[in-house]
């Protein structure tokens, strides 16, 4: 008995200094332990996400993929999966698992190793939250504590929700929400139990049971998992030999983006760190609303690059990308081919193919997607492949395939017409960019061909000389200084002396009318009418003019050179002064964020665009010195009923930079350049030089302007219709490179394939098919007539009224204080030939199509 008393003094004493030995070391380490009580104000690092007005994810910013979920959004199953295999004992036990350790601790003695963990679940988010995962007592007796403490403060539950929504599961997944998106692309709810199962295995080493590279570990793993639940009785036996014997499925999901705008996502993600820095903005799960919309987008996306590639096959074919083998080497394996078309990456909307097979007229390819699979490209897929010589000239039309291609290369394709067809990487470059002329919401934008290849928003960044597109705002300081739309301004060669140097703008084609109405001249892109409106107005009026529609004193050459369009602008620039145009004279300012909300959906910035409001004319002032007009807050306090705007303030309203006489004018100017005029009847009709907009979207509530530079350097259209304004650009990023021309070609359209590219031919196909693509969302507008314009019947030749209603006449607008008030004699009327400065003869017939250089 006595060794009895012995051993149980003995046992108290071994009792009573492990509690000791606690203390101790709970006294030790305690100035090191976090504050515990911290972890329900912690926030959980999930990523930025960018969306479109309409709800489209366009990308996700941040290291770590996380969804947090709440204990409805998770199945029972799937938690009862983690705690099968991590922790049985979860609901039982204070934070730590005696009986675990125990167990721990004899398989340690009996075996040599730890091959068994012990850690419970509230253990592992005690370490997740607070410490780092080094091996150490240390770490280890800290890791016991916190957890004790949080299993005081914290319910089962929501220990359980800060684990799974936390724990690192591989592939920058963290938590079961982010996993499930990036195993299996669905939504936890949607997983099944042999899915849930691989999910609840991973925690114990992500990287070597990772069910993407590691198939063969991930099922071991899993059946693990699934006998733990049916010795826990969470699932049947059925359950567990259906589970058990179903394949692993795992294969990578990205974020899924369900809206290709990159450039657009990229202005987000840069606004939000201006905002609230890198940290905050890559990981407190801001979600960024743009005010891009989907049919907007996807059309700009489309039309965009269709219009490169179409530039690009009028000018040749460069050749394949790369040569994996020739004959007579021996053909690669459909293994290794898909194992090399792996590593290269698709762009826009090329994919990388091989060729295997080469016949007469046609070839078969293995591409990436096809899976091994051979797909074929008919001759009307290669057949536009001449040889590229340099951007002016192409080789002969080939006539077989294998004049084009080898087996072996490596090449590009895209599909059309769910049909494959060759294609390259373009070399040219584009951008388009389309917004609403009511608020200044850009609702579509593209910064190149590729954002992956080139991360250079020529949207936004791109200053680049415009041409032809400046003419409607010098045009409108015309109109704001004594002209008329029936003004008359000599269409004739210019030779402008400086010392002993001549500049002789030209005309393109060199083909000159003699006097020349506004309109016409307008129409028609008539260079030199542009640059003796200059001349008259001078620089001044005239750069003040262009700085109201919003473009840059130091951007606008201080010489005569503006009329023709040397001034460098960007696009988007250049849709917001068209915009300008389009919404009768409003300054609106162009933004792409809507708005920004919090990871619990509280908005903390919203847009406050400033509105046009049509019908607040009176509430509109206009300042001494040639200033912009405000509205005055007496005015506005008066006139709040007047603005649909509630309530109405100062800020909320655009300011009228233009009047709405200047703009209504200045739209007839942009829609005579799409329609033109005379009389086809009688032979003297005559198109605009945007007149394919007109044949092929057939709406006459829209205008719009071509643009080429000098050298075809830049091909640009700007335009409106309907409450959309957009901007398309065309060039090289390389200033050194122009447009070039192509020789005719049968494989091609005529009209398309030949000749000096300008911007009807090369900027133009662009924004006609995006308004194509949108017109069903972009109704016919209705501008009214402002109330000091009038209508009267001139005569088209000389501008001046007319009894007459015949082809020869017109109706025409014009301010109340500018109609012409003589009446015109018709033997006085301009004969076919008059004389220049120079005395020179010219010959004025005017062309039926024009397409202006400038």
């Amino acid at each position: 008995m006595q060794w009895i008393k012995r051993l149980v003094l003995f046992s108290i004493f071994m009792g009573l200094a492990g509690i000791a030995a606690i203390v101790a070391i709970y006294y030790l380490v305690k100035s090191d332990l976090p504050d515990v009580a911290t972890i329900t104000e912690i926030q959980l690092q999930v990523p930025m996400k960018v969306y479109s007005i309409d709800g489209e994810l366009l990308s996700q910013f941040g290291e770590k993929r996380r969804i947090p979920l709440t204990k409805e959004d998770i199945p029972e199953m799937l938690t009862n999966a983690f705690i099968a295999i991590e922790d049985s004992r979860f609901h039982q036990h204070f934070g730590i698992d005696p009986i675990g350790i125990m167990r721990a601790v004899s398989v340690w003695v009996s075996t040599g190793s730890a091959t068994q963990g012990a850690s419970t679940i509230t253990q592992q988010v005690a370490r997740n939250f607070f410490l780092t995962r080094d091996r150490t007592f240390i770490r280890k007796i800290k890791e016991v504590f916190i957890a004790v403490q949080l299993e005081q403060i914290l319910t089962k539950d929501e220990i359980m929700m800060l684990y799974l929504n936390k724990i690192a599961l591989g592939q920058r997944a963290y938590g079961i929400g982010a996993a499930a998106q990036v195993y299996y692309g669905k939504n936890v709810s949607e997983l099944t139990l042999a899915e849930m199962a691989v999910l609840a295995g991973l925690p114990k080493a992500p990287s070597n049971l990772n069910p993407i590279t590691s198939p063969k570990n991930a099922k071991m793993r899993r059946n693990v998992v699934l006998f733990r639940m049916l010795s826990e009785n969470y699932i049947t036996q059925d359950q567990y030999e259906t589970a058990k014997t179903s394949p692993i499925t795992a294969t990578y999901h990205g974020a899924e983006i369900t809206l290709s705008a990159h450039y657009v996502a990229e202005i987000a993600r840069n606004k939000l760190i201006e905002l609230y820095g890198s940290e905050r903005s890559y990981n407190e799960g801001f979600n960024v609303y743009t005010t891009i919309n989907k049919i907007d987008q996807q059309a700009a996306n489309k039309a965009t690059l269709n219009n490169l590639h179409d530039y690009d096959k009028r000018h040749g074919y460069r050749g394949a990308s790369k040569v994996l083998w020739q004959a007579p080497a021996e053909s690669w394996s459909t293994e290794a081919i898909l194992s090399t078309l792996s590593q290269t990456p698709d762009s826009g909307d090329l994919h990388p193919a091989v060729v295997v097979k080469v016949t007469k007229q046609a070839i078969k390819v293995i591409t990436k997607s096809g899976q091994g699979v051979l797909q074929q490209i008919d001759w009307d897929g290669l057949k536009w492949a001449r040889p590229f010589i340099t951007n002016s000239r192409q080789g002969d039309e080939p006539k077989k395939a294998s004049e084009i291609v080898a087996v072996g290369q490596q090449i590009w394709v895209r599909e059309v017409a769910q049909k494959l067809e060759l294609s390259q990487y373009p070399d040219a470059s584009a951008a388009f960019v389309s917004l609403n002329p009511q608020d200044g919401a850009i609702t579509s934008m593209v910064g190149g061909f590729s954002f992956e290849q080139s991360k250079f928003n020529r949207a936004t960044q791109a200053q680049r000389q415009v041409g032809s597109n400046i003419k409607p705002f010098i045009y409108s300081a015309a109109l704001d200084n004594g002209y008329t739309l029936a003004t008359l301004v000599n269409d004739a060669p210019i030779n402008e002396w400086a010392g002993s140097t001549a500049w002789r703008p030209k005309n393109s084609p060199e083909v000159y009318a003699g006097p020349i109405r506004l309109r016409q001249a307008m129409g028609q892109s008539k260079n030199v009418v542009s640059v003796r409106l200059v001349q008259d107005l001078g620089l001044t009026k005239v750069t003040n003019q262009l700085e109201k529609y919003g473009f840059e004193r130091k951007n606008l050459p201080q010489n005569n050179t503006i009329a023709l369009g040397s001034a460098s602008i960007s696009p988007l620039s250049l849709a917001t002064g068209y915009a300008i145009i389009a919404n009768g004279g409003f300054r609106i300012e162009p933004y792409l964020i809507e708005r920004i909300e919090n990871a619990y959906g509280s908005v903390i910035y919203q847009a406050n665009p400033k509105i046009v409001c049509s019908d607040c004319a009176e509430l509109y002032t206009q300042q001494e010195n040639n200033q912009p007009f405000i509205a005055t807050q007496t005015a506005l306090d008066k006139g709040a009923n007047i603005c649909p705007i509630s309530p109405v303030s100062a800020e909320q309203i655009a300011p009228a930079v233009i009047s709405a006489e200047t703009s209504f004018l200045t739209r007839e100017l942009l829609k005579t350049a799409i329609w033109g005029g005379g009389s086809w009847q009688h032979n003297s009709g005559w198109n605009g030089t945007g007149w394919r907009a007109g044949r092929a979207l057939k709406r006459h509530d829209m205008g719009g302007k071509t643009g080429t530079t000098n050298g075809s350097k830049d091909a640009w259209f700007s335009g409106f219709a309907g409450h959309t304004v957009a901007t398309s650009w065309v060039g090289f990023d390389d200033f050194n490179l122009d447009l070039g021309r192509t020789s005719y070609n049968n494989n091609l359209d005529k009209d398309q394939s030949y000749g000096s590219e300008f911007g009807a031919k090369t900027a133009q196909p662009a924004w006609i098919e995006f308004m194509q693509e949108t017109a069903s969302s972009n109704p016919v507008v209705t501008v009214d007539t402002p109330s000091n314009i009038s209508t009267v019947r001139i005569d088209r030749n000389s501008g001046l009224l007319t009894y007459q209603t015949d082809h020869n006449t017109l109706f025409e607008y014009f301010r109340a204080d500018s109609v012409p008030s003589e009446y015109v004699n018709r033997k006085t009327v301009f004969k076919d030939k008059t004389l220049t400065e120079d005395n020179q003869e010219i010959l004025y017939n005017a062309p039926t199509s024009v397409d202006e250089l400038f």
